[in-house]
């Protein structure tokens, strides 16, 4: 029988004070532990007779993966157990709300769901590098939170569907259909692939393209063949739903829902990177449909996917996590030095060359005052800043890379270093590259800006430095000789 859960009942170490949601697969309680300074969520299976087994899979797997997870995207692991025949979960009770209320206020802003769309990618990049993929993407399953400071972020929750790639896949060593939410079930789940971190991708853009225009994209399927639909028949294009949608985000949100794994974004870092600086996609065919594709043409797709199966389909799939890296160039525009910028290109060419689907965002810092008003025009009457989007597209024309692997960003900042290393943190960049300059007084005194972002970067850093920039033994200085990762 199963066990009856009251205010008041010591379950393990914990005492049970109100339940938050009685759900058909689980039971939220608040608890409490003597000494423990966070709140506390216990979590308890629905173990009933009649209950399916798919659930009960799903607790143990969550079980086995929580204590792995860390970081500021996942509640805090404490403890599991079992109490009697009732098996539980403790964990770090999150304060803030899931995005499941929105649904009753559609359509969104499209701002607000960039903004959401973006918490939400950062947050599945930092668990795709610890090899989960999540397979449950849906607004019930992100919430929002915020900080102290009032900074935001997306915490997922519920692991039941996950599965860490270098663990056993329990949900499909027992069962052989499709496992998840049919609205957000990517195409290759529903061949029972369950090893690709694009899988969540779509399921985001699912989400993205609900908020954005108050349809799903295909509809609630209750079936094996309803599910199939969705490799042939492409979804209503948001703008034809939703006129006033800019261009930029349906390119977005078509691309997450690529049938092909290969057209969606290939990490969750370069779909945060789009959602954070839309005026920098590269909008293609998808950007202007106006209308679904027709008979002929869906005709054709039916018959290409007639008769996949689960085997054809994880023979082309990743065995890991797919790393496709944002990779970050500081571009001094003010102090040209022709052998230095070759060689930061031909250092940049090799990184990109040996990362296939790497993206490269050119950056240049344009100082500006502490104190005071700085002007936005030079004494030609220029705009500063246009100039120097087109110095940096000028510089980046040798590297002859396809504009959809390109972006420009001109950062305004009295501290170089500092912003560099914040644009490279908010961004998730994976790789800095830079040039160290040459040998000055003031830099002997202060210390480079590359020392510095080698210092405190958050990602790999490689300073390149050209021979005729090295100092003579008379000369020592404090910057490191390079190219230099960290």
């Amino acid at each position: 029988m199963p066990m009856e859960l009251r205010p008041g009942l010591q379950v393990g170490e914990f005492t049970l004070h109100e339940p938050l949601h009685q759900g058909g697969m689980a039971t939220l309680w608040r608890v409490s532990r003597a000494g423990e300074e966070f709140p506390l969520l216990m979590k308890l299976p629905s173990i009933g007779y009649g209950e399916e087994v798919t659930q009960l899979v799903g607790f143990e797997v969550e079980r086995m993966l929580m204590p792995m997870l860390r970081g500021p995207h996942v509640p805090r692991f404490v403890t599991s157990g079992d109490f009697g025949d009732q098996p539980y979960l403790v964990m770090e009770q999150v304060r803030g709300e899931t995005l499941r209320p929105l649904l009753e206020r559609l359509p969104r802003p499209a701002g607000e769901v960039a903004g959401l769309g973006a918490l939400a990618a950062l947050a599945l990049d930092d668990l795709h590098r610890q090899k989960v993929v999540h397979l449950d993407i849906k607004p019930s399953n992100l919430l929002l939170h915020a900080d102290e400071d009032g900074v935001e972020r997306i915490v997922l929750i519920d692991f039941g569907l996950s599965h860490h790639l270098q663990l056993p896949d329990l949900l499909a060593e027992q069962f052989h259909v499709p496992i998840g939410t049919s609205p957000y079930i990517a195409p290759e789940q529903v061949l029972g692939v369950r090893n690709d971190p694009r899988s969540d991708l779509f399921a985001l853009g699912v989400t993205l393209y609900h908020l954005a225009t108050g349809e799903r994209p295909f509809g609630f399927p209750r079936s094996q063949r309803g599910l199939r639909r969705r490799f042939y028949r492409d979804p209503v294009p948001p703008r034809s739903l939703r006129p006033d949608l800019p261009l930029w985000l349906q390119e977005i949100i078509l691309r997450c829902l690529e049938v092909d794994p290969d057209a969606r974004y290939p990490t969750a870092a370069q779909l945060a990177f789009d959602l954070q600086h839309p005026e920098q996609v590269l909008l293609g065919e998808r950007a202007e449909r106006s209308q679904r594709a027709g008979t002929l043409q869906t005709a054709r797709r039916w018959f290409r996917f007639f008769g996949k199966d689960s085997l054809e389909m994880r023979a082309s799939q990743p065995g890991a996590v797919v790393r496709a890296p944002l990779v970050l160039v500081a571009i001094d525009l003010k102090q040209q030095h022709a052998e230095l910028d070759e060689a930061l290109r031909e250092t940049v060419q090799r990184i990109v060359q040996t990362s296939p689907g790497a993206r490269l965002a050119c950056v240049t810092v344009m100082r500006t005052s502490r104190i005071g008003l700085d002007s936005n025009l030079d004494i030609e009457g220029r705009n500063r800043h246009v100039k120097r989007l087109l110095a940096l597209r000028h510089w980046a024309r040798a590297l002859q890379l396809p504009d959809h692997l390109l972006t420009f960003h001109v950062l305004e900042s009295s501290d170089v270093a500092q912003a560099l290393i914040e644009h490279a943190r908010s961004n998730r960049i994976d790789h800095l590259v830079m040039g160290a300059r040459g040998v000055t007084g003031v830099r002997r005194l202060l210390g480079s800006v590359s020392a510095r972002v080698v210092a405190e970067a958050d990602c790999t850093t490689t300073v390149v430095r050209v021979r005729s920039q090295l100092p003579t033994p008379a000369e020592p200085d404090g910057t490191v000789d390079a190219p230099l990762e960290r």
